[in-house]
């Protein structure tokens, strides 16, 4: 049985038994005719290094099938290490944690167009049940995860809980939130952006851990920097114990950019056209290392990323793509006074998407529709007394897309909208206004933002500079700016949310406790701390 309370123990316990049966030779086997492509495949493989060290994860779960994923990459940080061909790989479905009662197995195809990369659709599941599955190559095998399908549609559920996070600087913390997500009472993992970051190696002599190269550009630099933040054990764990949703945001191509606009698109290198190389690097190494279905794959700079996720009628959960369609941030990508930000024709969904989204909220016929994204919804006036500021990256730098989706929520009335953000590297609880700048105006959703992991350091309780803000801003209910994750609680009669925070990141032995904790109750539009 896996105990992913100690996964980083677990991992060397399999690596040290794979050595001892195996050696550490250098890959052979048999090469075949490839049955599975026109390229030849390897049969029976000895590996250089134990090849599954990036760990295995699942996403995307629907009541009959759910997306498994590993990576063969012997060497993670050095391309991976696997030679030019592609490498059949086993894996099996069981309904045990010891994988006896297999329900499913077959053979998928590794190929160095993926960077060995893997995902199986497992179809046929029975609805909101667990599973455990593992892949196998020649004598290895990989760790064993575990997941969930979800409830068949429309289906009774009484209850879905999952966490939220975003945010994870390799350089700036231990990865230790996700040490004591792996051991909480979940039942999906909810991750809104910056899943890597994209700089170079940090020259601070503070900073815990360094990145393993310059900047990243290309192809293989997005590949070694995902394998880099996958050999974190604590990372590896979260995946192994339960399915993800994931969406991007920035960092996995370039801060702040915006659709094929770079953050720094004043350089002449930074033309749409080059930039758009760099994008379609960045989108191909993320869709190689997370659970995400096939029709994400990436044909050059573009991937679909937008979804809907249905958990029977309790949840729906509208996941949102607010970087690649986006209209570049007006008067730059600061903080700036209005008119800034107010562009009839500024979006930061695009239209398509936009129509998405409220097609599929008129639609919905599930309890709560939570709407998964980037960047802080809400409107946040950051400046303390006379005189307004605002944040351009965000939603208040798209006020007529702000103002659209506030409109829709206050007329058409989805059941229980709540968004959940990132970002900001803080924890905020908002309650969302039909017009902000009116405090009498009706509450038509609620906003629960999640802090980082780690980007940022240590952090905080409280902030001086916000709290100066916070009395410009009579919808923000909760503030706080230390690490960790959010812990959602739906059931048909509340939305119970948990902030749990880390005593330290920069360090491996931080602790957690619960900060605050706020519920929404079905039909009754607004947050109470509880």
């Amino acid at each position: 049985m896996v105990d992913y309370r100690n996964f980083e123990q677990f991992l060397h316990s399999r690596m040290k038994r794979r050595n001892l049966i195996i050696g550490a030779g250098a890959l052979s086997g048999l090469a075949i005719a490839g049955q599975f492509s026109h390229q030849t495949a390897i049969a029976t493989s000895r590996f250089s290094n134990y090849p599954f060290t990036l760990g295995v994860a699942s996403g995307d779960p629907d009541s009959t099938s759910v997306v498994i994923w590993t990576r063969l990459a012997p060497e993670p940080l050095e391309g991976g290490g696997m030679p030019s061909v592609n490498v059949p790989i086993r894996w099996e479905v069981a309904t045990d944690s010891d994988m006896r009662r297999i329900v499913s197995r077959g053979t998928v195809l590794a190929t160095p167009e993926l960077a060995h990369s893997v995902r199986v659709v497992v179809e046929g599941l029975q609805s909101n049940t667990l599973y455990w599955y593992r892949f196998l190559v020649g004598q290895d095998a990989s760790p064993i995860g575990r997941t969930r399908t979800a409830p068949l549609a429309g289906g009774y559920l009484n209850k879905l809980n999952f966490a939220l996070v975003s945010c994870q600087h390799y350089e700036q913390g231990y990865f230790t939130a996700y040490k004591y997500l792996a051991q909480d009472d979940l039942d999906l993992v909810v991750h809104v952006g910056d899943y890597i970051y994209e700089g170079g190696i940090s020259t601070s002599t503070t900073s815990p851990r360094k990145h393993n190269s310059a900047e990243i550009l290309t192809l293989k630099d997005y590949r070694n920097r995902h394998a880099l933040y996958k050999t974190d054990t604590n990372l590896q764990a979260a995946h192994a114990a339960f399915p993800w949703i994931v969406t991007w945001d920035d960092h996995e191509v370039e801060n702040n950019y915006a659709n094929d606009i770079s953050e720094i698109d004043t350089e002449p290198d930074q033309d749409p056209a080059i930039f758009l190389q760099r994008r379609a690097a960045a989108y191909q190494a993320y869709y190689e290392h997370m659970p995400l279905r096939p029709f994400s794959r990436p044909v050059g700079p573009d991937m679909q990323l937008y979804r809907r996720l249905s958990f029977g009628n309790l949840a729906t959960f509208h996941v949102l793509d607010t970087r690649q369609y986006r209209t570049d941030q007006p008067c730059g990508d600061g903080t700036k006074q209005r008119p800034c930000g107010e562009d009839p024709n500024g979006t930061i969904t695009g239209k398509r998407q936009e129509d998405w989204l409220y097609d599929g909220l008129d639609r919905s016929q599930a309890k709560w529709n939570v709407l998964a994204q980037q960047v802080v919804v809400a409107q946040i006036d950051t400046k303390a007394g006379a005189g307004e500021t605002y944040s351009m990256d965000k939603w208040d730098g798209y006020v007529a897309s702000r103002d659209r989706l506030m409109r829709f929520l206050e007329q058409r009335k989805p059941s229980n909208p709540v968004v959940l953000s990132g970002d900001i590297h803080s924890n905020w609880a908002i309650n969302l206004k039909a017009d902000f700048n009116n405090p009498e105006s009706a509450i038509v959703g609620s906003e629960f933002v999640c802090t980082s992991i780690t980007s940022g350091g240590d952090g905080a309780d409280t902030s001086a500079s916000v709290q100066a803000y916070l009395p410009e801003n009579p919808h923000i209910k909760f503030f706080n700016s230390q690490r960790g994750y959010v812990r959602c609680g739906l059931t048909s009669t509340t939305c119970k949310t948990d902030y749990l925070v880390l005593s330290n990141v920069t360090t491996p032995s931080g602790t957690i406790s619960k900060r605050a904790s706020f519920v929404v109750e079905d039909g009754r539009p607004g947050i109470q701390q509880v």
